[in-house]
C-alpha cells in the first residue's frame, strides 16, 4: 500500500459560515493519523479555530438521531468511528440562510465547523455504534443562550437515511422529539 497522503481542504457550505472539511490524513498498512486541529491551517480556512474549550463525544447505536441544537458557540464536528449523516438548519435570525438546511455524510477524516446559532445534528448510520466528537469554543452550560429545533419535523425535509420511531427513546429523546417545529420558533420570532 505505501504511504498516502491526503490534504487539508475546506469547501463553504449553503448555509453561511458553514464549512466542510477534510482534515490533513497519513494512511499506510498500520492505519491512519489524522490531524483534528491544526492553528496554522485554521487560521487560513476561515473556520474560528480559536482555543477548544470542551471536547465531547457521544457514542450512538445505529439508528440513533441527536439534535437540533443551536448553541451560541462554535462547534467543530467530526467521525471518530463509524458514520454520520450530519443535519444542519441556520436558527440566526438575521442571517441571509435563515431557514436553510443542510446536510452531509461524516466518516473519519471529514469534519464541519458549525458556526454559533446553527442547529447541528446527526444519525448515527454504520452498523454498531458510531462516536460523534464535539469541539466546543465555549464551555456547555445547562442554562447558556440557543434553541433546539424538532429533527423530525417534516417542513425541514430532512432526509434522514434510517427510519426512526419518535416513541422509541432508544433512537431519540424526549427532548429532541418534542423541540419546536421551525414554524413554531419562525412564529415566535
Amino acid at each position: 500500500m505505501g504511504l498516502t497522503i491526503v490534504d487539508f481542504e475546506v469547501r463553504p457550505g449553503t448555509i453561511d459560515g458553514l464549512l466542510h472539511l477534510t482534515m490533513k490524513q497519513a494512511a499506510d498498512e498500520r492505519g491512519a493519523v489524522r490531524e483534528f486541529v491544526r492553528a496554522s491551517t485554521f487560521s487560513t480556512s476561515g473556520a474560528a479555530a480559536g482555543q477548544w474549550a470542551q471536547v465531547n463525544i457521544t457514542e450512538s447505536s445505529q439508528g440513533v438521531v441527536r439534535g437540533l441544537h443551536a448553541e451560541e458557540m462554535n462547534k467543530l464536528v467530526a467521525v471518530v468511528a463509524g458514520e454520520a449523516f450530519g443535519a444542519y438548519l441556520d436558527l440566526r435570525p438575521t442571517s441571509a440562510t435563515y431557514g436553510v438546511t443542510e446536510t452531509a455524510t461524516l466518516a473519519p477524516g471529514v469534519q464541519v465547523f458549525v458556526p454559533r446559532g446553527v442547529a447541528n445534528g446527526f444519525q448515527a448510520t454504520a452498523p454498531g455504534s458510531t462516536q460523534y466528537l464535539y469541539a466546543f469554543d465555549e464551555e456547555w452550560q445547562p442554562s447558556m443562550a440557543g434553541q433546539a429545533c424538532n429533527p423530525l419535523d417534516p417542513d425541514l425535509r430532512i432526509p434522514w437515511p434510517l427510519p426512526v420511531d419518535p416513541e422509541d427513546r432508544a433512537q431519540i429523546s424526549a427532548k429532541d422529539r418534542d423541540a419546536p417545529s421551525f414554524a413554531q420558533i419562525r412564529s415566535e420570532r
